[in-house]
């Protein structure tokens, strides 16, 4: 199924920790979107993101003009998650009843955790709290695809992969690899568009 254009505004946040590559994934989805024609202005929030801290990038993205590079808060239309807590916390703020999630459902444990301090929450209160706060969600282990294919960070492209499949965006695969040759070196690029294929399958199999 193909998306149509967006007519209007639509703002999407991508969240995740530092060192899941947060970052090159927004930059990416925003060249899509700009290739296409779109106006995309990008806003991003970083904690300690050198040690495991909370990283937000906002993409507001328009047919015709230039948005402030924040999200007002409850104004979401998607949250894409590369870690699942974190796209619930971003969904607390910004979410509302229309809202559309997708998600890594690999978590990444803070300190706290590990030490014993805090309890990370269950997959089934994470889905519980995704569906009472949402319109539509899903999750899919973008991690372990990643590591199967021996490099862990790919996960953030089998993200945009399983995005362009969700039909939320108007981006499909044609897109990406033309932004890929344009940013990325060689040697990557084949990786990139397998990482890409796999998160698309991996959501149409939900």
């Amino acid at each position: 199924m193909k998306r149509e254009p967006l007519r209007t505004t639509h703002n999407v946040i991508l969240t995740g920790v530092g060192g899941q590559g947060n970052v090159m994934a927004s930059r990416v989805l925003a060249g899509m979107l700009v290739d296409a024609g779109y106006v995309v202005t990008i806003g991003e929030t970083f904690g300690m993101s050198q040690r495991g801290g909370s990283v937000m990038s906002h993409l507001r993205i328009s047919p015709d003009d230039v948005k402030s590079p924040q999200i007002p808060k409850g104004m979401a239309n998607v949250i894409v998650g590369l870690e699942p807590l974190e796209a619930l916390r971003v969904l607390t703020v910004y979410g509302n009843p229309r809202v559309c999630v997708l998600s890594n459902s690999r978590p990444v444990y803070p300190i706290g955790v590990i030490t014993g301090e805090l309890v990370y929450p269950s997959k089934t209160t994470l889905e519980d709290a995704y569906r009472k706060l949402s319109d539509r969600f899903w999750l899919i282990d973008a991690t372990s695809a990643a590591l199967a294919m021996g490099n862990p960070v790919l996960s953030n492209i089998v993200m945009i992969g399983a995005l362009a499949q969700s039909n939320l965006l108007p981006i499909n695969r044609r897109m990406f690899e033309k932004e890929i040759r344009k940013t990325l070196a060689k040697d990557k690029f084949d990786a990139n568009m397998m990482a890409f294929d796999e998160g698309a399958a991996m959501l149409q199999a939900k």
